[in-house]
């Protein structure tokens, strides 16, 4: 089986006509030998900050010693990207190789998997294989019946901060949507909150005292953010002082605090990590496509955020690092969005917009959205493809900033798209 040949098998299956649930997934790993029990985990569910909290929680892990591997989503440049150990995605072969193994007790199921079953199995089996110390588990959807909740009681459950998203799925309240997340915690498991969402954190509460699971909800009042730039951030939290994070946006420390309250957990539960190495793997933590600096003179930023809770902690980190500017914004939204409220916090900071069309049957088509900004009065012009985007967002600012965003669909094509504008220059 070639790579391409591998991932054409992977993305076959979609959810159409699947009920939600973990039986399939459950079944799939138990014909691989359920490779998941082997493992210990840290579980990371939430609306927003799930990747970057797990991305610094695998970082400080593996600065403390630890052989990790680390589950995300989606990808950015590479679908390799989404299962990692040590820091370096699964290899070509190695994908090839584990997915002809699963092929064949995939395609023997009376259900066949979806296309996310079969990745959470692949990383299974990869992570077995590669006898990782500790996972760092970031759910796909939810929680509850997200095909990653068939692991036993985690080392730590995290709940990043929630918010309105997946509605259709999750329910059309805070209280549904914390109902689905909290899913996760199980008998025992400690358990790290964001908290903040009094409607949420009710319902995470009695979820932890049913499970018998300590709560830890985070003390954003130990948190003390000094002077950001474009390159880093410095922060203190609860007794360590002049924290360094790579992570420029103004959301960042707090996402840094959930990971520090939690990797305190785990240090009580026995695991050793001392504070130089939280210190060490903060400053160290990559994590592309969240609030990206790809250029600093003229600044061109690369932001994935896809709700409307996300787009207002952009804005305040555009606020923050850029103060009293206006930005052309190179703009691709998901259709199942809050696509107003979106354009709503943007548009005050908007000189102009370009729309494209991300590569994902669910974006707004370009026209469409560029037809809604100018409804609202702001400036817009859909561009024929996302490089064409990306080389009018630059022509129009000139030496004025830019800031793409709306998807991390588009992240990948993005960065190589501005790779080539800057080689041409």
């Amino acid at each position: 089986m070639s790579y391409e040949s591998a991932l054409e098998y992977i993305h076959a299956v979609r959810w159409q006509g699947h009920r939600p649930g973990l039986s399939r997934t459950r079944t799939l790993l138990a014909a691989l030998g359920n490779p998941h029990k082997e493992l210990r985990f840290v579980h990371v569910a939430g609306t927003n900050g799930k990747g970057s909290t797990a991305a610094m929680l695998d970082s400080c892990l593996r600065a403390a010693g630890y052989h990790t591997g680390l589950f995300t989503s989606p990808f950015i440049n590479r679908f390799n990207e989404r299962i990692q150990v040590d820091g370096q995605p699964i290899g070509d072969e190695e994908l090839e190789q584990l997915v002809e193994r699963i092929r064949p007790a995939a395609d023997a199921m009376a259900e066949v998997p979806t296309e996310f079953e079969v990745i959470t199995a692949l990383g299974m089996l990869y992570f077995a294989q590669k006898h990782c110390d500790i996972v760092v588990l970031e759910v796909g959807l939810g929680g509850e019946l997200d095909s990653t909740n068939v692991i036993d009681p985690p080392e730590c459950a995290v709940i990043t901060a929630l918010g309105m998203d997946h509605v259709k799925e999750l329910g059309p309240t805070l209280a549904d949507i914390a109902r689905a997340k909290a899913g996760i915690i199980k008998p025992g498991s400690p358990v790290v909150s964001y908290g903040g969402a009094p409607e949420a954190d009710t319902v995470i509460a009695a979820a932890t005292e049913a499970q018998g699971a300590p709560l830890t909800v985070v003390d954003f009042d130990r948190l003390r953010v000094g002077e950001g730039s474009l390159e880093a951030l410095h922060f203190d939290f609860d007794g360590l002082e002049n924290l360094t994070l790579p992570l420029v946006g103004s959301y960042q420390p707090r996402n840094a605090a959930v990971a520090i309250t939690a990797l305190r957990v785990l240090r009580g539960r026995g695991w050793r990590i001392p504070d130089e190495a939280i210190r060490q793997g903060l400053a160290n933590v990559r994590w592309p496509g969240r609030f990206e600096v790809l250029r600093e003179n003229p600044v061109f930023l690369l932001d994935g955020s896809h709700n409307a809770h996300g787009m207002r902690a952009t804005v305040e980190s555009l606020k923050a690092r850029l103060p009293g500017q206006k930005f052309v914004f190179l703009l691709s939204i998901m259709a199942d969005k809050d696509v107003d409220e979106m354009l709503d916090l943007l548009l005050p900071l908007a000189d102009q917009f370009v729309t494209v069309t991300a590569h994902t049957p669910r974006a707004l088509p370009a026209e469409e959205l560029a037809g809604r900004i100018a409804r609202r009065n702001g400036r817009a012009e859909a561009a024929g493809s996302i490089p064409e985007g990306v080389r009018r967002v630059i022509a129009l600012a000139g030496e004025g900033p830019v800031c793409a965003l709306g998807t991390l669909y588009f992240s990948g094509e993005v960065r190589q798209a501005f790779k080539e504008v800057n080689r041409s220059e």
